[in-house]
């Protein structure tokens, strides 16, 4: 059997509170979760919410999903706020 990279999501909006806590899927590869977690972070994001990146940004550390990989090895840490926050300022000035 091979090890697989677990992708978890703990909700913004209840920071710490592992109850709200879900597993989203497993995945063969680092990237491959990355990937997942990439797109949980993206479907938090609207830009027709907000004006600002900044505001944008804001909303996503309020309410949005926060995704985080666990594995079998160690890897890179994936930051689902440094991505959100560079994807803000990709979607809005």
């Amino acid at each position: 059997m091979t090890e697989q990279w677990t992708v978890h999501v703990d909700d913004n909006f209840h920071y710490m509170d592992e109850d709200e806590r879900y597993t989203h899927g497993r995945f063969d590869s680092y990237e491959a979760a990355v990937a997942a977690c990439k797109q949980i972070v993206d479907r938090c994001l609207d830009p027709e919410a907000a004006k600002t990146a900044a505001e944008l940004f804001e909303s996503y550390v309020l309410f949005g999903d926060d995704p985080w990989i666990s594995g079998p090895e160690r890897a890179p840490e994936f930051s689902a706020w440094d991505y959100a926050k560079q994807r803000c300022h990709d979607l809005l000035p």
